[in-house]
């Protein structure tokens, strides 16, 4: 049997790596394929049932996958959208699952409120893998897509909290004021352990500063956030979300390029086996799904349709949300064009106060400082505005996934008509990843949305590049640049640094050989310090929030390209 689920396990990641590679060639997303061939894998009748303990992907498979997300999330982005993410994420998840559990109390009378509501918890929160496959295929607008991943990470942890205090009380044990102080202490404990576990493991790596024991280290970031957190009853889901947030942002200022690209690496195949697995085996399980139902006192078909029945109420309901949510972007991004002049008016006035008393500069150039990061929001606001196009795309984006799949086995056995409610939430996440999964494409082509203007991020491009390239002419100008032994740099060796900053993109010349010219080495040391201060330059335009995440992270790849390429005695 061991030796059965072993070959099992290579067969699906083979899958997996097939798919992966096959699908988006035939304009398939990767989830939906992979729940189709589950599906038709399941019906082969030498194929072994497995039993996967939904406690299993709850507590070991989905904090990796959270965390793997959240990591690549740029906090700039996030809190820009945090109004949008947060109404789905939270608001729409809590109308969700109330509103679902209502239908259920009434479509199956012997079923308690709660254990309805449970259910409800389960269906509520979209997973975002799929839409966002079909979404960077079909070039959708960078913002659309980070409001769908920003909601992919948060209404997880508000459909778990929300579950956990469903099925306490079909014990008959908690009020409605429990629930809400539930919520709020799982919200709190969630944020609090996240930020910690965060702040510690960037600490801690720094130090270390290996690629081999930062990654190390690294994969147990998502279990030191989850575990702690579940143990104190707090969101280990949200605890999660914020660790991978604080390490992303930190990343760039603590770890070294070799860490980063080490990491990109590692967590992007973890969440390609994962997530995609899940995927997999949710088509896998349908045959026992359906097979328990049957044995059981309820009938197949009455289920199947009390699960289309549940689908469309939650299509509706996200439909209905997402359109009064669409206009209050639509406002917000007016305002932020009326206000442009007052805060270009207010900028001057600070910067004529720069020449009075030094803790007067300094009070001016804090402020200052927050304006440009207003005036940088409201560009955003402005030139990435979500439209109603781009709205009905988000309306149809509620395909469910992960959570939907494990949290439903994860119902207690004593709760009534247990496997007719398993089935439902399977025909939910079935039918929306199928049937909007498949519509999405066309939906997305007949509106014309558009994506992201080429021209536009070249330009922005360049232009942080030339800001970068800028701060290096920079550092070659300083009069008191000295090489590490105190002496001068000759200036040949300052001239062709300076030619080779107009490339610093391009990959650095061969590592150091013991035999070079001195005036080789002193080249390859200006490079160095080129380097630097273009990281330096790239920090300061991070912190000031004026470039988009896009042209940021083409940046910071191509130097940790360039950084990699160097000898690591030269790296500091």
């Amino acid at each position: 049997m061991h030796l059965q689920h072993g070959l099992l396990a290579i067969a699906a990641v083979l899958a997996i790596v097939s798919v992966a590679k096959v699908a988006p060639r035939v304009g398939v997303a990767v989830p939906i394929a992979l729940v189709v061939v589950g599906i038709g894998v399941s019906y082969i009748p030498f194929v072994p049932n497995v039993n996967v303990d939904p406690h299993l992907i709850l507590t070991v498979v989905l904090p990796p996958i959270l965390y793997s997300a959240a990591v690549t999330v740029h906090t700039t982005d996030f809190r820009r959208n945090v109004k949008a993410i947060g109404g789905l994420s939270v608001l729409l998840v809590v109308i969700s699952a109330l509103a679902v559990g209502l239908l259920l109390h009434a479509l199956i009378p012997d079923l308690s409120l709660a254990a309805a509501i449970a259910l409800g918890a389960v269906v509520s929160p979209p997973d975002a893998v799929a839409a966002i496959s079909i979404g960077k295929r079909l070039g959708l607008p960078p913002r659309l897509v980070i409001v769908l991943e920003g909601e992919g990470l948060i209404n997880d942890a508000t459909a778990l909290v929300l579950l956990r205090s469903a099925v306490a009380a079909t014990a008959g044990v908690v009020s409605a004021w429990d629930v809400l102080g539930d919520f709020a202490f799982a919200v709190a404990g969630g944020l609090v352990i996240g930020l910690v576990a965060g702040l510690l493991t960037v600490w801690i790596r720094a130090k270390l500063a290996e690629p081999v024991l930062t990654t190390a280290i690294s994969f147990i970031v998502p279990f030191l956030a989850f575990v702690p957190a579940e143990e104190i009853h707090a969101s280990g889901v949200l605890a999660v979300v914020v660790a991978g947030l604080v390490t992303g942002h930190q990343s760039a200022r603590h770890f070294t390029a070799q860490d980063r690209i080490s990491e990109r690496t590692n967590w992007r195949t973890i969440q390609l086996l994962l997530d995609n697995g899940v995927f997999l085996l949710m088509g896998y399980q349908i045959v026992t799904v359906v097979g328990d139902v049957h044995h059981g006192e309820d009938d197949v078909a009455v289920t199947v349709g009390i699960g289309l029945a549940v689908t469309a109420l939650l299509v509706l309901l996200r439909v209905m949300f997402v359109a009064p949510l669409t206009a209050m972007l639509r406002h917000d991004q007016r305002r932020a064009r009326a206000r442009k002049d007052r805060l270009q008016g207010i900028l001057t006035k600070l910067t004529e106060r720069q020449h009075e008393s030094p803790k007067s500069a300094r009070r001016a150039g804090w402020v200052a400082s927050l304006v440009r990061r207003r005036q940088a929001d409201d560009a955003y606001l402005t030139t990435e505005g979500l439209g109603w196009r781009g709205g009905a795309a988000l309306a149809w984006a509620g395909m469910r996934g992960v959570v939907t799949l494990a949290a439903a086995q994860s119902l207690p056995q004593s709760v009534p008509h247990r496997s007719q409610l398993i089935l439902i939430a399977f025909t939910v996440a079935i039918v929306t990843l199928l049937g909007q999964g498949a519509t999405l494409p066309v939906l997305i082509k007949r509106l014309r949305i558009a994506g992201t203007d080429a021209e536009a991020d070249r330009r922005e491009l360049a232009r942080l590049i030339g800001e970068i390239t800028a701060e290096g002419e920079d550092v070659l100008d300083n009069p008191d640049l000295r090489q590490a032994s105190g002496a001068l740099f000759d200036e040949e060796a300052l001239e062709a640094a300076r030619r080779e900053n107009a490339a610093i993109g391009q990959a650095l010349t061969r590592p150091q050989d013991p035999e070079e010219s001195d005036l080789a080495h002193q080249r390859r040391e200006l490079h160095r310090l080129l380097l630097e201060s273009a990281h330096a330059a790239l920090l300061d335009a991070r912190e000031s929030g004026t470039y988009t995440s896009r042209a940021l992270q083409h940046v910071q790849h191509m130097l940790d390209t360039a950084v990699s390429n160097l000898d690591p005695a030269e790296v500091h």
